[in-house]
């Protein structure tokens, strides 16, 4: 059975960090583009990040840039997201997502387009 499974999610207090994991069942996260995205109380869901295959390309929404970080371990069948300086904004559940892509673009974690989802991790900053 195909599946993603978020987890590192909790309470931290603002300015605080998370590392929040991805891990693949069922088939092999290379050969995939791996997104995270996150949904606040009342908002839609947004794109945070994307990594390439191989992790050689990376792209963040402006609101995260210069604080979190995206990377894979394929051995591990994992990617993960490392947050810091989280802000009371940050607040949401983190979706990841793959996408099975030959060739990195700009657009390669489009939201429309992932081939499988995670169930999601809350993540709450507050203090």
């Amino acid at each position: 059975q195909v599946q993603l499974v978020e987890s590192g999610g909790g309470l931290v207090q603002p300015g605080g960090s998370l590392r929040l994991s991805c891990a693949a069942s069922g088939f092999t996260l290379d050969g995939y583009a791996i997104g995270w995205f996150r949904q606040a109380p009342g908002k839609e869901r947004e794109g945070v990040s994307c990594i390439s295959r191989r992790g050689g390309n990376t792209n963040y929404a402006d609101s995260v840039k210069d604080r979190f970080f995206i990377f894979r371990d394929n051995a591990e069948n994992t990617v993960y997201l490392q947050m810091n300086n989280l802000k009371p904004e940050d607040t949401a559940v983190y979706y990841c997502a793959a996408r099975r892509v030959a060739i990195w673009y700009r657009g390669s974690c489009t939201y429309d387009d992932m081939d499988y989802w995670g169930k999601g991790t809350l993540v709450t900053v507050s203090s």
